[in-house]
């Protein structure tokens, strides 16, 4: 389905001022809306100079927390500056086990608050609100993709189709928020906070991936013929009062919200990634555990992602070890098509056999992605992987289609959550297609559709 997306942020926008969110009453003083004047002229190289920094660095972290030393091919770009000397490649292994090492130790302190916070809220000192609907947790221990979007989007599908009145809540990670300083105005003047954004009202899209997150865009166009609402909000309670009373909802998802738990939830979907369970061991930053593995008992359904054909027996057990009472569903992602970002041309997976293709992908696990392709037949002749989220410039993609005419690619291929920041209008010098998952049931089929039907007649869980 084909949405004008300018109509529909107009569309959008207007209803938000009739609906009075922007508190005029509260709004800043003029001075607030002035740019410092450094903002542009002699400055700009040098701001734009600390941004390319902070992303070299952040990259690096993100390679230290997943345990992935680069190689010679790839040390260029993961420290600050440029390519490491030869003569100082050597060096590059004992500094990451140096970082990694300084990294655990901040591990401690943030497993202490971790437990202290979850404490707090069994122990009712801290108090949870219920909304007076069905609320369904959909998260994982870990950072990083365990293939939550791919579940919720199965998840809220079929309820759909039951009859179910669905809004999804997310979060809007990497999503076009609130500047700072009107937030710390709007503290200090009491004033209103501002409504939940709408990415879909069930009719039509009213935010772009930029302003909405890759996540709930991408959930949203997906199941826009089904008529289910996606709002994102830091506030999640807030957020779910305003889907109920905005769209009737019966069902809400509540995607990637383990963590969250000011919002009382009925039901926990928590995810394990067969490929990479719970990474080194350590919680964050020194790993990519948000919570102990312990916690494994708070998953009332334990869905293993990824898994091969004979499942993860080993995984499987590990889990009911710790959380017996647990019911396991493994499932895998799999490939279906590829399809072009406008939607008007889809090509069967058979159309990867043989070719010669580049790749691109800003994704917490590119190596699958990549292993589908060459398993589909593709012979990757470029591949350029960026860090989870990259919102890709022009420069980038310029470069990455260069690159692949140069080594006489035949087209490019990149992820559908990558596909969702890039321009569907955009002509480049290759054809470009993304790769469309799915969710699909390895084992525990039974214990899935338990879980909706449980869901859909209104059983909380103890």
């Amino acid at each position: 389905m084909l949405v004008e997306l300018p109509h529909a942020r107009k569309k959008a926008a207007e209803e938000t001022r009739a609906a009075g969110a922007v508190n005029t009453k509260t709004a800043p003083p003029p001075f607030f809306k002035l740019s410092p004047p450094c903002a542009g002229g002699f400055l700009r190289p040098v701001f734009s100079a600390l941004r390319d920094l902070a992303d070299r660095f952040a990259k690096f972290t993100e390679a230290v927390i997943y345990d992935r030393v680069p190689s010679e091919s790839e040390r260029d770009g993961w420290l600050p500056g440029e390519r490491l000397p030869e003569r100082r490649l050597p060096l590059l292994p004992l500094l990451t086990r140096a970082y990694g090492a300084f990294l655990k130790a901040l591990s401690v302190p943030f497993g202490l608050c971790a437990r202290a916070r979850l404490a707090l809220y069994r122990q009712r000192i801290l108090r949870d609100t219920p909304l007076g609907c069905k609320v369904v947790v959909v998260g994982n221990l870990t950072v990083g993709g365990t293939g939550k979007t791919p579940v919720t989007e199965k998840l809220a599908r079929v309820l759909a189709e039951r009859g179910r009145r669905v809004a999804i809540l997310s979060r809007g990670y990497k999503s076009r928020s609130e500047p700072r300083w009107r937030r710390f105005w709007r503290w200090l003047t009491h004033g209103e906070r501002p409504a939940p954004r709408v990415v879909s009202d069930g009719r039509q899209l009213c935010l772009d991936s930029e302003q909405a997150g890759d996540e709930p865009f991408m959930l949203a166009r997906n199941l826009l013929p089904l008529r289910v609402a996606v709002v994102v909000n830091r506030d999640r309670v807030q957020a779910g009062e305003f889907a109920i009373e905005r769209f009737g909802c019966d069902t809400i998802l509540l995607d990637d919200g383990l963590q969250y738990l000011p919002l009382r939830g009925q039901i926990n979907l928590l995810l394990v990634d067969s490929t990479n369970p719970f990474g080194n061991g350590w919680m964050l930053p020194g790993g990519i555990l948000r919570e102990p593995v312990a916690n494994l008992s708070r998953g009332h359904y334990i869905l293993i992602t990824k898994c091969a054909a004979g499942g993860a027996p080993e995984l499987r057990a590990r889990i009911l070890a710790l959380n017996p009472s647990a019911k396991i569903i493994e499932c895998a992602h799999v490939p279906r098509n590829l399809s072009a970002l406008d939607g008007l041309t889809v090509l069967p997976l058979d159309y990867l056999r043989g070719r010669r293709v580049a790749t691109f992908s800003g994704i917490a696990t590119p190596e699958r992605f990549e292993e589908f392709l060459e398993r589909a037949g593709a012979r990757i002749i470029h591949r350029r992987r960026f860090r989870d989220h990259h919102r890709f410039s022009e420069d980038d993609l310029v470069d990455v289609f260069d690159e692949a005419s140069a080594r006489d690619a035949e087209f490019v291929v990149t992820t559908e959550k990558d596909a969702v920041r890039i321009d569907a209008e955009r002509k480049w010098r290759l054809p470009l297609f993304y790769l469309r998952l799915e969710i699909e049931i390895v084992s525990g089929g039974d214990v899935f559709e338990g879980a909706v039907d449980r869901i859909c007649e209104g059983l909380a869980a103890g």
